[in-house]
Formats: C-alpha cells, structure tokens, sequence
C-alpha cells in the first residue's frame, strides 16, 4: 500500500474575512448547523486532547453535548484518563474534523467541572441503556473480557430494573472555555484558509489569517 499516493484537492468553498462571524461561538454554531444539515456522520463527534504528568498528550473522540457562550461541554466517567488527565492539567484542546465539508474546528482552552445539577439534568436525559452503561464501565480501566463487562452490564441491569437510574458519583461534566479557536477551509493547491480567534483581556475576539 503506498499511503503517500492518497490526496484530493479541496475545492467545496472559500473562507473570507469579510464571510466569519466576529464572535467565534456564533461562527462555529453556524458550521455545526451545516455539518448537521450535511448529515454528515456524528457531527457533534470532536476529539479532546489532554496532557498528563509526564507531558504525554492523549486523545479520544467524544460528544459535543453543548455549546454556548461560555464554552463547550461534555461529559465523561470522572475516574476516566480524560477526566484525571484534565483535573490535574485543565489546559486542552479539541478538535471537530468536518472532513465531508473540507472543514475543521481547533479548539484551545481551559477545562472545568460543571455544576452537579447540569450534570444530573443531561443524565436524565440519556436513554436508559446509556445510563446503566455508565454505572457497568470503569472507563479506561482493564477489563478480563468483553463478556465480563456484559456481565456487569446485567447485573446492574437487573439492580436498576424498577425506576429511575440514579446518577452515578463517579460520572460528571467538563465545559471548556475557549481563549483560541481556528476555522479551517480547504483550499486548491493546498492554499487552505485558516482564521485564528484570539481572545482580548475586555473579552472582545481579534482574527488573525494564518498561512496554510
């Protein structure tokens, strides 16, 4: 397989100054309604990377549960590598790759924990399955086997049968509060358009055009 054979030339659109949004949350939530609208696959999909105590990054992809104008949120298992990695070092960065649109979202900036009320609120919303999966994954713990975890799937399953799931005290929320955020446009020739959003101590955002 000659992997270095694989391009395409990026040609669906153009990015302009004069076409962004000033705010960038108002930027990215008019291409998430053009991924969505697409029906491109899990359009929310985004990647978040962490850091831990030795400086090895991480990744993995996860859902975009909100956005707004304080930031972005998901939510995750808190004894998960993301949740220890990001408590410990709340810098982080994520990443929507929109690759039908010749589109990425870069992300940079701060995680925090969200309110356990906000937590209990989407928690409640999940189906029913996702919520008993929650309690049966130690997430990013080992497992002996896949039918282990199915298992404890029905086991708690079985606990839970009658009645609301409870939310778990070891599942929770990260918002994370953007201070950079890019928006890439493939471009011909590999002359991609890239806009950098720059957040001022008044709170005001400066653009910047970055070379491809």
């Amino acid at each position: 397989m000659k992997v270095d054979d694989i391009r395409r030339s990026y040609t669906k659109d153009k990015l302009d100054l004069d076409k962004l949004n000033e705010d960038p949350i108002s930027q990215f939530e008019g291409w998430l309604k053009d991924a969505i609208a697409a029906e491109l696959p899990d359009p929310t999909a985004m990647c978040v990377a962490s850091v831990d105590e030795h400086g090895q990054p991480s990744q993995r992809l996860v859902l975009l549960k909100d956005v707004s104008t304080e930031g972005f949120t998901f939510y995750t298992n808190l004894g998960s590598r993301k949740a220890s990695e990001l408590s410990a070092n709340p810098k982080v960065c994520l990443h929507f790759p929109w690759h039908p649109l010749e589109r990425q979202v870069i992300v940079y900036g701060t995680a925090e924990r969200v309110p356990s009320s906000q937590v209990m609120k989407y928690f409640l919303s999940r189906p029913k399955e996702s919520q008993l999966a929650a309690w049966a994954s130690e997430q990013s713990r080992p497992v002996s086997t896949r039918q282990a975890l199915m298992q404890k799937f029905a086991e708690i399953k079985h606990k839970f049968e009658h009645g609301e799931v409870p939310l778990p005290s070891f599942w929770g929320g990260f918002l994370v509060k953007p201070h950079k955020i890019e928006f890439w446009q493939g471009g011909e020739h590999r002359l991609h358009d890239r806009f950098m959003y720059n957040k001022q101590s008044d709170n005001s955002w400066n653009i910047d055009r970055l070379c491809p």
